[in-house]
């Protein structure tokens, strides 16, 4: 070929099976050992391709491991901004028929690849198994080479494609004619110490059980546990999942509620969550005991706090729902996968609680059709937390991000005496279709007359008309379920645009424009958006509004009752 590579790997080519086998490796660096990979998730939903990788701080690295299963003429593995084949940072392995290579490229915005003038996907070795290809390699979190993809905290959206024919060189990879695919995953885990656990820890486990995965690509499964009569209170101190063998690569993500002590019995349920069969007081368990999603490890609860659950005011009913992604219609697939709990009756020096901070779900936070990057920001304001939060304050140790389908980045930021001071979590390549409780990689104090700021920010171009707040998935959301300890009265503490300044804003878009919009008392506010025309005055109008008019602040307690705050002006 014309390029230079700086790693090539010597193959040979078998007509057996069809495999090309790495012979010798003899590159720059040492590969880690299997056993140092201690992050693993299917690429593809066959499970032929399976990504496992480690984290160096110190470095600033990551080492990824991949199994290849059934190895053809090749592989593309790489990450872009939000799994798109154009505009990707890409390792590529690909054979002629006679000789292979290995090396990192790019692709352009018309999904064209090209060698990378700067080699920084670093080839460190390969051996064969009888499971598959071992293929090892480096990458730093940054390259400084404005083709490569920068690996940051939050969501990465990996992508593969599997080369079935040979291909005479790079630019030759047609990637519209390959087999390829996505995975959504954390690289950048948090390098936190495992608590010592108690000697009398129990477990719980929490799974549907014998389900036949429906032959559809997307199913979200409930099903209604309860825990015994009369449990105690205990603390949740762990949790991790429990998944059928040979399903990992079909259970996508998985959730345990706890159901609404208000009620004394739920119904029992084992089936499809959008069913008509579905009993509609499964609506009332909405309390998140544990979330895990794929490529996720164990969580672990802080050594002095854990999870009340049992006892007194807790309800009995469990529901558990699993997100079954099934893109290849597998039919007659039997699933007993769920989430294995770890407790105590031995409770911690503190019950961890749970805070949503973000918008308050109204339709008066609207997202006008046709944009690109559109941002809604709520706020905890230093009013709410002044009265809310005990004199030490409280300790954030976990976040769980939450938007609708139009979400594509969401940031919390701590603000004290007016001034930024630290990140609680932020994900720049946010996906509404991967959503987990990622531990914090250090702890977060907030104090008293602290605020918590959380900004979405939105895509809507694929909408003909506004999108407003609400619980529908065509509706949105800006969330952070902040976890933290000790749990205080404060369940709530979100805003929204004063309502009356909305209506100003109705006001106004009538006075300039031909097309009216209807502020009568009868028409509701997502009606008045659906009617506004939305031009460029329209639009610049409504996002300063959001920007500089009072907002609306829902200081609210568990019981729902409102702590004394409530019009403020923006920070």
């Amino acid at each position: 070929p014309s390029f230079k590579l700086r790693e090539v790997a010597s193959m040979y080519f078998t007509m057996i099976a069809v495999f090309l086998v790495i012979l010798v490796v003899a590159l720059q660096g040492s590969a880690p050992r299997g056993s140092d990979f201690p992050y693993k998730v299917p690429l593809d939903p066959q499970g032929l391709l399976e990504l496992s990788w480690n984290i160096s701080y110190p470095e600033q690295a990551v080492h990824f491991q991949l199994l290849i299963r059934d190895l053809q003429f090749g592989l593309l593995f790489g990450m872009s901004d939000r799994g798109e084949f154009e505009n990707a940072d890409l390792a590529v392995l690909w054979s002629d028929g006679h000789n292979s290579y290995f090396g990192d490229a790019w692709s352009d915005a018309k999904g064209q690849l090209h060698m990378d003038s700067q080699q920084d996907y670093q080839l460190l070795g390969a051996r064969r198994a009888p499971e598959g290809l071992y293929l090892l390699f480096r990458r730093a979190f940054s390259t400084c080479d404005p083709k490569d993809y920068l690996i940051e905290d939050g969501t990465v959206h990996l992508i593969y494609g599997i080369l079935e024919k040979p291909v005479h060189s790079l630019q030759a990879i047609n990637i519209s004619a390959i087999h390829r695919g996505l995975q959504r995953v954390q690289l950048l885990k948090p390098n936190i110490t495992i608590p010592e656990l108690p000697s009398d820890m129990k477990t719980m486990e929490i799974v549907a059980p014998d389900v036949v995965i429906p032959s559809q690509e997307t199913t979200y499964w409930c099903y209604m546990a309860e825990l015994p009569d009369s449990f105690p209170k205990h603390h949740i101190i762990m949790y991790e999942p429990v998944i059928t063998a040979g399903n990992e690569a079909l259970v996508h993500h998985m959730e345990v509620f706890q159901c609404a002590a208000e009620f004394d019995s739920f119904p029992h349920y084992n089936g499809p969550c959008d069913s008509k069969m579905k009993p509609d007081r499964l609506n009332y368990c909405r309390h998140v005991l544990a979330a895990w999603a794929m490529g996720a490890q164990a969580f672990y609860y802080p050594e002095e706090a854990g999870l009340a659950f049992g006892g007194p005011g807790s309800s009995r009913y469990l529901r558990l729902e699993i997100h079954y992604h099934n893109p290849l219609v597998f039919k007659g697939r039997r699933d007993s996968s769920g989430i294995r709990l770890y407790y105590t009756a031995t409770l911690r020096r503190y019950d961890a609680g749970i805070m949503e901070l973000g918008l308050v779900y109204t339709p008066v936070m609207a997202i006008p059709p046709g944009e690109d990057a559109f941002i809604l920001t709520g706020y905890c304001t230093d009013k709410c937390t002044q009265l809310a939060l005990p004199a030490a304050g409280i300790r954030i140790f976990a976040s769980q991000l939450h938007t609708h389908l139009a979400g594509r980045k969401v940031v919390t930021v701590l603000s004290r005496d007016g001034r930024e001071r630290q990140v609680v979590n932020a994900d720049g390549h946010y996906s509404p279709h991967f959503q987990e409780i990622r531990m914090l990689k250090e702890v977060v104090a907030v104090l008293p007359g602290d605020e918590l700021i959380t900004t979405c920010t939105y895509n809507t171009e694929d909408r003909s008309r506004a999108t407003v707040g609400g619980f529908g998935i065509l509706e949105e959301m800006c969330v952070n379920y902040v976890h933290y300890y000790p749990q205080t009265q404060l369940e709530l503490c979100k805003s929204a645009v004063d309502p009356g300044y909305l209506h100003r804003y109705f006001n106004l878009v009538n006075r300039f424009n031909d097309e009216e919009v209807c502020t009568c008392p009868q028409v509701s506010i997502p009606q008045q958006f659906f009617s506004v025309p939305w031009n460029t005055f329209n639009r610049d109008v409504l996002k300063s509004l959001y920007g500089f008019a009072p907002i609306s602040m829902h200081c609210n307690k568990s019981s729902a009752v409102r702590f004394p705050v409530r019009i403020a002006s923006q920070p």
